[in-house]
C-alpha cells in the first residue's frame, strides 16, 4: 500500500512516466476492491493492512513488489510525511492515492499501526516469542506478521513458557532462574518482576485470573502470587510426608476452582492445591503417583490430570471430578518390545493432541507417536516416526498432527494425518526447530528455528513455507488475543 521513497508527493491523480499502465490498473483494483467490500468504511485498518498492504510489500510486509513497511525502515520519516505518502498519488510507482478510501485520521491510525504505536485500537492476536539466549521476547502482530518490538531484561529464559491473563493484555513469564514478570502487551513493558526461587520450571494462572502459581526446582515446592501485584499469597514446600528432601515440582496446571495440580518429580507424588480460602490452602496428596513424573497433561475438559513417569512403563491418571478416588496407573506397558534408545530431551506432554476419543503422544526413548482412548485409557496405536518425539502439536480442525524431534533429528517435522495414522509429509524447513504453534486463526503455523534465527511461518494445509520473520534464537511461541471490551482491565 505505501511506498517509502523521499520524495514529495505530488498531485493526487498524477501518473509518472515510469509507471505501468498494468500496475496501475492492478492498484486500483486493489482499492476498489476495499471500498466494495467495505473494509475502510468499517475502518479495520488491520485488514486492509493485511491484504492490501500485504498485496505489494510482501505476506509479512518484509517487502514484495514494493519496499518493507516494518517500523526499522519507516523509523526515519516524519509521520506527517507518511501520512500524506499514504493520501497522494507516487510517482514512478503502482501505488495509487489512497484519498478517495481513507480520511486523514485513518491514514494517520494506518501510520501508527505500521509503527507500532497504535494503542486506541486494539491489535486483536499478538504473537510472542522467547529469545532464550538474550533473556528477551519478540512481540510480533500475528495478523500481518510485523514485528512490533522487543522487551529486555527477562533473565534466564531457557526453559521459558508464559502465561495469559483473560483479557490477554498482560503476560507472565517464567524464567528458568526463578524469575517472574507481568508484563503489560499493550505498553509492551515490564509491570512487576519478582526472583521467587532459583531454578522454576514453569507455571500457571487461576480460572478466575486472581492467582499466579510457580513450579519451582531449587528449592521445589510452588509458590504462589496475586496476578495485580505479585505479591506473595502462599508458599508450599513439596516434602512428602515420608520425609527427605523438598521434591522437583512439574507438571503444573490450573484446574476449575482456584485449585492447582502438581507433581513431585524424587516423590512420586501428585498434589492438588485448593486456593479458595487463600489464608488457609488445602493440600490433598496423593502418594502413589509412581516413580519420577516428569511432566503433565490437563485434557481439555479439564477433568484428567495425566502424569507422565520416566521411571516406568505407565502413566498416573487423577480424575479431578472424583478426586476421592484416587490416583490409578493408565497406559500400563506402553514401551514394552520396543528397543529404547536414550532420551536426549524430555518429550512435552502438554502437546498431547486430541482428537474424538483418541490422544496422541510422544513416546519417551522411542521414535513412535503413541495413540490412546481415552475411554479406557488403553493403547490403541504406535505411529512410527523419524525420531525422538518432543511435540505433538494438533491442527486447529483436528485433522493432522505436527511432529518435531529431539537430537539429532531436531531439524526435521513430520506431519501426521490422524484419520489414517500415517506421516503424510516430512519437512526440513530449518535447523534446531525447538517449538510450533498454530496461529489462533488457524491460517499459519509457527515454527521456531533456533539455530537459524528466524520464525518460520508455513501453510497448515499444504504445508509450504510462507514466510520467515527474524529473531534471536527462538524457543517457544504463545499466541494472546486482546479483547477489545476488556482493554484496560485488570487480570
Amino acid at each position: 500500500m505505501m511506498c517509502t521513497e523521499n520524495k514529495k508527493p505530488t498531485l493526487r491523480g498524477a501518473i509518472g512516466p515510469s509507471r505501468s499502465p498494468f500496475l496501475v490498473g492492478a492498484s486500483w483494483a486493489l482499492a476498489t476492491a476495499v471500498v466494495l467490500s467495505g473494509t475502510t468504511h468499517g475502518t479495520d485498518l488491520q485488514a486492509l493492512r493485511r491484504h492490501d498492504c500485504g498485496a505489494c510489500h510482501g505476506l509479512t510486509l518484509q517487502g514484495g513488489l514494493g519496499p518493507p513497511l516494518t517500523r526499522e525502515t519507516l523509523a526515519s520519516r516524519d509521520d506527517a510525511g507518511l501520512i500524506d505518502t499514504i493520501l497522494d498519488d507516487h510517482p514512478g510507482t503502482p501505488m495509487p492515492a489512497w484519498a478517495p478510501l481513507l480520511s486523514r485520521e485513518q491514514a494517520a491510525q494506518m501510520v501508527r499501526l505500521l509503527l507500532g504505536t497504535e494503542t486506541e485500537e486494539a491489535r486483536e492476536t499478538l504473537a510472542l516469542v522467547i529469545e532464550r539466549a538474550s533473556g528477551s521476547i519478540l512481540v510480533i502482530d500475528a495478523t500481518i506478521h510485523t514485528v512490533l518490538g522487543r522487551i529486555k531484561g527477562l533473565g534466564d529464559l531457557s526453559h521459558a513458557s508464559m502465561e495469559f491473563s483473560r483479557d490477554g493484555r498482560y503476560a507472565f513469564v517464567f524464567g528458568r532462574n526463578g524469575g517472574l514478570t507481568k508484563l503489560d502487551l499493550k505498553t509492551r513493558q515490564i509491570v512487576a518482576r519478582v526472583l521467587q526461587s532459583g531454578n522454576s520450571i514453569g507455571g500457571a494462572l487461576s480460572r478466575d485470573g486472581r492467582f499466579v502459581a510457580v513450579a519451582n526446582y531449587t528449592p521445589g515446592g510452588v509458590r504462589v502470587f496475586e496476578t495485580a501485584t505479585l505479591a506473595s499469597v502462599a508458599d508450599i514446600p513439596a516434602i512428602s510426608r515420608a520425609g527427605g528432601a523438598p521434591s522437583k515440582v512439574v507438571g503444573l496446571v490450573s484446574a476449575p476452582g482456584a485449585r492447582f495440580v502438581f507433581s513431585l518429580f524424587e516423590a512420586g507424588e501428585i498434589w492438588l492445591l485448593d486456593l479458595a480460602d487463600p489464608l488457609t490452602p488445602k493440600i490433598q496428596r496423593y502418594q502413589d503417583a509412581g516413580p519420577l513424573p516428569y511432566d503433565a497433561f490437563l485434557t481439555p475438559d479439564g477433568r484428567s490430570y495425566i502424569a507422565g513417569l520416566f521411571g516406568t512403563e505407565a502413566m498416573t491418571l487423577l480424575d479431578l471430578e472424583r478426586p476421592g478416588a484416587g490416583a490409578r496407573r493408565i497406559l500400563d506397558g506402553y514401551r514394552k518390545g520396543e528397543s529404547l534408545r536414550p532420551v536426549y530431551k524430555m518429550p512435552h506432554l502438554e502437546g498431547w493432541t486430541v482428537a474424538g476419543t483418541s490422544v496422541l503422544f510422544p513416546a519417551v526413548g522411542a521414535p513412535q507417536v503413541l495413540v490412546a482412548d481415552t475411554t479406557a485409557w488403553t493403547l490403541t496405536d504406535r505411529i512410527p516416526v523419524q525420531g525422538q518425539p518432543v511435540f505433538v502439536v494438533s491442527r486447529p480442525d483436528g485433522r493432522e498432527a505436527w511432529v518435531n524431534f529431539a537430537l539429532p533429528d531436531n531439524d526435521t517435522i513430520q506431519v501426521i494425518d490422524v484419520t489414517t495414522r500415517r506421516v503424510v509429509r516430512t519437512l526440513k524447513v530449518g535447523r534446531g526447530i525447538l517449538h510450533m504453534a498454530f496461529a489462533p486463526q488457524g491460517d499459519a503455523v509457527w515454527i521456531s528455528s533456533h539455530d537459524d534465527d528466524t520464525i518460520i511461518l508455513c501453510d497448515p494445509v499444504t504445508h509450504e513455507k510462507t514466510g520467515t520473520i527474524p529473531a534471536l534464537g527462538p524457543s517457544g511461541i504463545f499466541f494472546a488475543t486482546l479483547k477489545t471490551d476488556d482493554r484496560g482491565r485488570g487480570p
